[in-house]
């Protein structure tokens, strides 16, 4: 039974694919996309400031663009995440699997340019999905997961129009490479050998926004990003046979779709020198559901269960102008995970979570600003691992244990107009 569903299991980690993200946002989305916006928690993220990185989440607020303007943002995420596995587990003697989350530079550059009064076109380029995964080379759990890497290219070209002071909106194309290369064991014993899977595609989607400024001092900013949709083509890798699968390399595909996303954003002066802001936000991952992998022959292997639930990100912040070159930051947020007990898997143990969060820009000169953020983020519960007869995942192997996950995020970025 273990090798028959383990086929099932390995060719289901192409849904599976963002592993070592479940200490940095819900599923395997990555939020880090901004240095400026990292130092609030994201708070007030579709709004727009003096950085034009919000566009990432609204277009409309490439508008506040003048002239010319170019961001580098670059994020450092250490994360630490280790599953240990109750005594009872049978595989437990292999110990615990160690701190699996590996360490990610994420990059990120905007481009701003201002036609006239109204018009403004730009141009965004990140990593909106990703993120690794890797174990010991034995470990307890080594049937479920081994390893996991993904890696995701988005480049949106953005036009803006402003009606007036109050009214702006965006609209954007996006562009998204996805691959994913993903490994587990072929059996539960010491010196198993590897199954692998790898498979890529480049999908469209489109983003869309509008920002509103009511009265002087209060702004509110509502953007969305669509999902892009996924003909993931590539192969099965399996050195042994597995069930009636011979040993050998397996052309398969899948259809899949990154989830949809809108936020929400307010910001309200209170003095000349303070703003406070806020931004809820709701991501789409009941929309994954169960896609199937098919070989080449269009044989279906099995369908892929996500069966996760809508994730909603809630956070709070604030900045001060200490003087006219140097602006602190600090926001707070609580994430709700797409995923909880029922379906927690070990390649994917995601927990609610709590952001804390600190930053700064600095202005040395008058077109050049550099920004600095930190985030620590931390489970918001005790999260188990409770894999048997009746979870989504099992394969013959009834594995429960704790996750302990934590993570620091270091982020920097230069922001100059031409």
């Amino acid at each position: 039974m273990l090798k028959k569903k383990h086929l099932f299991l390995t060719v289901s980690m192409v849904a599976l694919a963002g592993g070592a993200s479940q200490a940095i946002a819900g599923g395997f989305a990555l939020r880090e996309q901004s240095a400026y916006y990292q130092g609030t928690s994201f708070a007030g993220n579709a709004v727009g400031g003096d950085s034009i990185s919000s566009m990432f989440w609204n277009p409309a607020t490439l508008t506040n663009t003048i002239g010319m303007i170019s961001e580098s943002h670059h994020t450092l995420i250490v994360p630490n995440s280790e599953i240990t596995p109750d005594s009872s587990v049978a595989t437990a003697a292999f110990g615990p699997s160690g701190d699996l989350a590996n360490d990610a530079w994420i990059p990120s550059s905007y481009t701003g340019y201002q036609i006239d009064e109204n018009w403004y076109l730009g141009l965004s380029i990140n990593t909106p999905f990703g993120l690794s995964t890797k174990s010991g080379p034995n470990w307890s759990g080594q049937v479920y997961a081994r390893t996991s890497e993904v890696f995701s290219v988005n480049v949106t070209p953005t036009i803006a129009y402003k009606f007036n002071d109050m009214i702006s909106v965006g609209l954007g194309m996006q562009f998204q490479y996805f691959d994913v290369r993903l490994t587990s064991a072929t059996n539960a014993l010491p010196g198993a050998p590897t199954a692998g899977l790898t498979g890529d595609d480049i999908g469209y989607g489109f983003t869309a926004g509008i920002t509103l400024t009511p009265m002087k001092g209060t702004e509110i900013g509502l953007g969305y990003r669509s999902a892009v949709f996924h003909d993931l083509d590539g192969n099965f890798s399996t050195p042994v046979a597995i069930g009636a699968l011979p040993a050998g390399t397996y052309d398969i595909s899948a259809k899949m779709a990154t989830p949809d996303m809108v936020t929400l954003s307010a910001k309200q002066r209170i003095t000349d020198s303070f703003r406070v802001m806020g931004t809820i936000e709701w991501t789409n991952w009941s929309r994954l559901k169960e896609p199937a992998v098919l070989l080449d022959s269009g044989t279906q292997l099995r369908t892929l269960p996500f069966n996760y639930d809508d994730s909603w990100f809630f956070s709070v912040g604030g900045e001060y102008d200490w003087n006219d070159k140097l602006t602190l930051r600090a926001g707070v947020a609580y994430e709700l995970s797409p995923i909880d007990e029922n379906i927690r898997s070990l390649r994917l143990p995601d927990s609610d979570r709590v952001w804390l969060s600190t930053g700064l820009s600095y202005k040395p000169m008058e077109n050049l600003s550099l920004d600095l953020g930190y985030t620590y983020i931390f489970s918001a519960e005790d999260a188990r691992v409770n894999i048997g007869p009746s979870h989504q995942d099992y394969a013959g192997l009834t594995y429960t244990g704790d996750v302990d996950a934590s993570v620091n995020i270091v982020s920097a970025a230069v922001r100059y107009t031409w």
